[in-house]
């Protein structure tokens, strides 16, 4: 059961894909400050979200990477607004996979 603020306790098949999604992140991140991790991987936790939750979500992220390192597979931009270092597999030729990256932080030094 899930008390979201501002509304009434509820069962967790209740709750919208969203709310759900929300639910199991703020579990996380409360995990996370009691039983510290190196790193995280994430697989689209994100997926669900709207965008006010989606931006929350990103300000967490932030947060905690200051103490531990965030790989995440997402299709979100607000949240590939947080990375350092963007990764991406592209298929230009059928069966045949090439690695793109992108390092955010090097590019803004460039462009400063």
């Amino acid at each position: 059961h899930v008390q979201l603020p501002g509304r009434r306790i509820q069962h967790l098949l209740a709750l919208s894909g969203g709310e759900r999604a929300l639910t199991a992140i703020a579990l996380l991140f409360a995990m996370l400050q009691v039983n510290p991790s190196p790193f995280y991987v994430l697989d689209e936790i994100d997926a669900a979200l709207d965008e006010a939750n989606l931006t929350r979500f990103r300000r967490l992220l932030e947060e905690a990477a200051q103490t531990a390192q965030f790989i995440v597979i997402t299709h979100r931009a607000t949240t590939m607004e947080a990375a350092g270092v963007l990764y991406g597999v592209t298929a230009a030729q059928p069966g045949v996979s090439t690695l793109v990256s992108i390092d955010l932080q090097q590019a803004a030094a460039t462009t400063a």
